[in-house]
């Protein structure tokens, strides 16, 4: 068998030289010849390489492409809608509300914008940039259009596996377009290819607990992918280095809690509610809108919150402060939701209730949020001596609650003895 041959005809020598040249030509057509200081012809090929490698990278760069940039229609922040009513702007989205506050629709902020890049607007950078037409070396061939490989099928078996959808769906997505233009494929990464998909997401100044969720997609796909000897390794489990840069969050003080009663009536009478359950329960804002029945225990009323983990779910009685506000029986979910998702309806509810604490009650402290009426809940609950272990069963973490049945932790009477006194 004869042995393979190799294109070098970049490479050249002139009759009064032993030396070998590289001879190129640049995007304009001029021709760039350089002495390569070897008579040598298998050293100039080496030394060449990574200059022809180059070369090619600059003309691919050069070529007419079609780009499709996002063109915002609002710069992000708020912005005054129709009828009264705001308009949230993030980059990519528009989040509708009405003058009371209520989530009406989102819609893109916007969209892509098509131009042609990388070379002169003639008949033949058109066709190279729209149809992949190669009028060069390569005549009449197309690009070709990278195709789902094995890794792919990983992703999209995970997906399906754990049912993600929506933003979640939308979100791990993202995060494997940034690793596959690593080009690597899975069973050949290492730690230091899901490092760099970190760093990808530290470049843009997101928090390391950011950063962990996004990379957790694609732990929990290539975990799933070993339990199933696809894979052996995983590359990118624990490669988020541990910094202390999470805002440490504050609670709401009563001079805050008086504000926002006095403007309570601001929000509409179901904003009112969750703000109320919040501030009387401690629980978290997605577990609001988890409560879909009762359930009753020597004559207390409770529902039951925390389906994240084993150590959130628990029973949650209704408080003294929050009762003359609720209905006599709840009857399905307390708080409607929106025909998506939950985290849809709760990030809108958040929305709300944060525009609350900014604009009505002027709270601007950026370490008060929402998320503050659980910690004053916690720090309330703490005050009046509440023993350690009711406030686990109260709040949800670090030790089960009830995870083993209903029946496990205190009688809902002694709890709601201790929630009541957190107040509102």
């Amino acid at each position: 068998m004869g042995k393979a041959s190799r294109k070098t005809d970049w490479l050249m020598q002139f009759s009064n030289s032993k030396n070998w040249f590289v001879r190129l030509r640049d995007e304009n057509g001029r021709r760039c010849v350089k002495s390569l200081g070897t008579s040598d012809r298998e050293t100039a090929v080496i030394l060449a390489m990574p200059m022809v490698a180059e070369h090619k990278a600059r003309l691919q760069a050069a070529r007419p492409r079609i780009e499709a940039p996002w063109q915002r229609r609002l710069e992000p922040g708020l912005h005054a809608g129709p009828d009264g009513g705001q308009i949230a702007a993030t980059e990519r989205e528009l989040t509708y509300y009405n003058h009371n506050g209520g989530f009406l629709r989102t819609e893109p902020n916007g969209g892509p914008v098509f131009g042609l890049v990388g070379g002169p607007l003639n008949l033949r950078s058109l066709a190279e940039a729209y149809i992949g037409a190669d009028f060069g070396a390569g005549r009449g061939k197309r690009r070709s259009v990278a195709a789902k490989d094995g890794d792919d099928a990983i992703l999209e078996t995970y997906l399906s596996h754990a049912n993600v959808t929506g933003y979640y769906e939308r979100e791990a997505r993202a995060v494997w377009a940034v690793f596959k233009t690593l080009d690597v494929p899975l069973k050949d990464a290492t730690r230091d290819h899901g490092r760099k998909v970190a760093a990808h997401y530290e470049a843009q100044g997101l928090k390391s607990a950011t950063i962990n969720k996004k990379i957790g997609w694609l732990t929990s796909a290539v975990n799933l992918a070993i339990k199933e000897n696809k894979l052996k390794f995983n590359p990118f489990s624990g490669v988020v280095a541990q910094r202390d840069d999470a805002e440490r969050r504050l609670p709401l003080s009563d001079a805050d809690i008086a504000e926002c009663k006095a403007k309570l009536d601001r929000l509409d009478d179901t904003d009112q509610l969750l703000f109320r359950v919040l501030a009387t329960t401690g629980m978290r804002l997605s577990e609001a809108f988890q409560i879909d029945g009762e359930g009753t225990e020597g004559g207390a009323r409770f529902v039951i919150v925390g389906k994240k983990t084993d150590q959130s779910l628990r029973r949650v009685p209704l408080p003294a402060a929050l009762l003359p506000y609720m209905p006599a029986k709840i009857k399905g979910h307390l708080f409607p939701l929106t025909a998506e998702t939950l985290k849809r309806t709760s990030d809108a509810a958040s929305k709300r209730l944060m525009r609350f604490l900014r604009d009505d009650c002027s709270i601007a402290d950026s370490r008060k949020v929402i998320h503050s009426l659980r910690h004053r809940a916690k720090d309330r609950s703490r005050a009046v001596g509440c023993p350690l272990n009711v406030q686990y069963e109260l709040f949800g973490h670090e030790e089960k609650t009830i995870a083993a049945g209903y029946g496990v932790g205190s009688p809902v009477p002694v709890l709601k003895k201790w929630i009541d006194k957190i107040g509102f």
